[in-house]
């Protein structure tokens, strides 16, 4: 048993990972938006270092902002985004 999502990557995610967006069948384990970094980070080095590193990279979910605890539900879209810069 799993969950279908869609995933989108946003500026420097989507240039250093080479994805804009993804279908993904997750496993029932993976429910939170801190497990679904894991489980993505786990594909290289390269992943590891964007989502799991002190990046401190954002989420969303169906276009709203959350944090890490923030529960995942059967087709949802869920956002990645750097950090923002700047002053």
């Amino acid at each position: 048993m799993h969950m279908n999502i869609k995933l989108f990557y946003f500026a420097r995610l989507k240039e250093t990972l080479k994805y804009s967006t993804e279908e993904l069948a997750l496993p029932t384990e993976i429910s939170t938006i801190l497990q679904l970094k894991a489980f993505l980070a786990k594909r290289g080095d390269v992943w590891g270092e964007m989502l799991m590193s002190k990046l401190k990279v954002r989420a969303a979910i169906n276009h709203e902002l959350v944090d890490d605890k923030a529960t995942i539900s059967d087709g949802d879209e869920v956002a990645f985004f750097p950090p923002v810069t700047g002053g």
